[in-house]
């Protein structure tokens, strides 16, 4: 069964839909629409946290979305269906006996095809489409980067994720891109591209049950902030080792910590307001932080 379009109403709406290649395994598509959005009009793809808290992420941008006039598109991937980091970060690549899934029930084409589908309503057309995700997202976003290409986000931005997926071949995936068929050629194309790694300067804590604790996370450093820098550091060595250009940035957000709301909204400010990163006290950091 394939879901051929979305229309969604103007406002929050709340979607169902169902991917071609995972027919068993609905997801939600948590969108907000506002009144005077046209298809050319800018595209937030949004992903969501260990929450699978969808709704919540779309709502962070729609101060945003109504000051600049932003489609904001959240794919919602349910614990029930989608579970643990296997079924979502990970993005089932690996199957339950440890070996690489068929290429096309990799997770990390859907938000592509959930583009395709809103193509399909007559929402969209051909505008400038970016992709943000946080936490258990951003580590979403840099995989299917690695894995998939950029097509068709023209910026995408990887927040606070707990670890990362190093741009090597030698390591299997997920701490490496090792035996996923890819190749040096894929490899170049990731370390291209603009990927920003948002991190917020506070996202410190070792203690956190959320934080990733193998042992490869762990090799990346202590706590998030840390890891975003390891990331950094080690891309711009391989590509030099390698003789290819890095276009990776790593953007530091002062005062934050492991924040969804204030990483949603210092992200709409970069992006839609000349690069600017508002102060803490602007984001108005949650006490209690949102995955």
């Amino acid at each position: 069964m394939t879901t051929a379009s979305l229309t969604p109403a103007i406002g929050r709406s709340t979607l169902p839909f169902v991917d071609r290649f995972h027919p068993d395994r609905p997801l939600e598509v948590n969108i907000y629409r506002p009144a005077g959005h046209k298809p050319n009009d800018p595209v937030v793809v949004v992903q969501h946290g260990m929450l699978r808290n969808g709704d919540e992420y779309r709502d962070f941008w729609i101060d945003a979305a109504e000051k600049h006039g932003i489609l904001i598109v959240a794919p919602t991937f349910s614990n029930e269906h989608f579970p643990q980091a296997e079924g979502y970060n990970n993005g089932l690549v690996l199957g339950a006996d440890g070996a690489i899934a068929a290429r096309d029930n990799w997770l990390y084409s859907v938000p592509q095809r959930v583009l395709e589908a809103l193509r399909a309503g007559g929402v969209i057309d051909r505008p400038v489409i970016r992709i943000f995700g946080h936490s258990a997202g951003g580590q979403f976003v840099h995989r299917m980067l690695a894995t998939q290409g950029a097509e068709p986000f023209e910026a995408a931005m990887a927040s606070n994720p707990g670890w990362y997926t190093l741009p090597c071949l030698d390591r299997s995936f997920p701490e490496g891109l090792g035996e996923l068929g890819l190749d040096r050629a894929a490899l170049a194309r990731w370390l291209a591209y603009p990927m920003i790694i948002f991190a917020g300067d506070q996202d410190i804590a070792t203690a956190d049950p959320n934080l990733p604790s193998q042992a490869e996370a762990l090799a990346q450093g202590p706590h998030r902030y840390g890891r975003a820098h390891f990331m950094f550091d080690f891309a711009k060595r391989e590509a030099a080792r390698l003789g290819l250009p890095c276009n990776w940035q790593l953007i530091a957000v002062n005062g934050i910590g492991h924040d969804g709301a204030a990483m949603s909204r210092a992200a709409a400010a970069y992006w839609f307001e000349g690069g600017r990163i508002p102060s803490a006290e602007e984001l108005g950091q949650q006490a209690a932080p949102v995955l």
